[in-house]
């Protein structure tokens, strides 16, 4: 049994990381971003064509796949937007604490699209 929701963003499964399926979500998820998508995926391709490599598409998915994350947990990401905005303005002895609080969600979103780091044990 799934213990997903079944409506909101996060009834949106995280997609595979591929630009036809992130953009499927995505357009559930933010329509409106739809367009800038469109627009930076179009010149992934060029650009790809252009270098004979793969790597701007890279970029696009990789990019595209934490923004969707993002877009399935707006709480999440409403707090991330929160501990950024208190860093800018922490002193000395609350800014660990908020980097750690910002670096726990990145991590989080990061796993979620389907990136991980060597040694983050996630």
């Amino acid at each position: 049994m799934s213990t997903a929701p079944e409506s909101g963003p996060e009834a949106v499964p995280q997609p595979a990381a591929r630009p036809e399926d992130l953009r499927t979500a995505l357009a559930r998820l933010a329509p409106s971003r739809l367009p800038e998508f469109d627009a930076e995926r179009a010149a992934a391709v060029t650009q790809a064509r252009a270098e004979v490599s793969p790597a701007p598409l890279h970029r696009l998915v990789s990019y595209w796949a934490v923004e969707v994350a993002h877009a399935r947990n707006p709480e999440r990401l409403s707090r991330l937007r929160d501990l950024e905005h208190r860093a800018q303005s922490a002193d000395d002895a609350d800014l660990p604490g908020v980097l750690a609080q910002i670096r726990a969600i990145l991590l989080d979103v990061h796993a979620e699209a389907g990136f991980t780091r060597q040694g983050d044990g996630r």
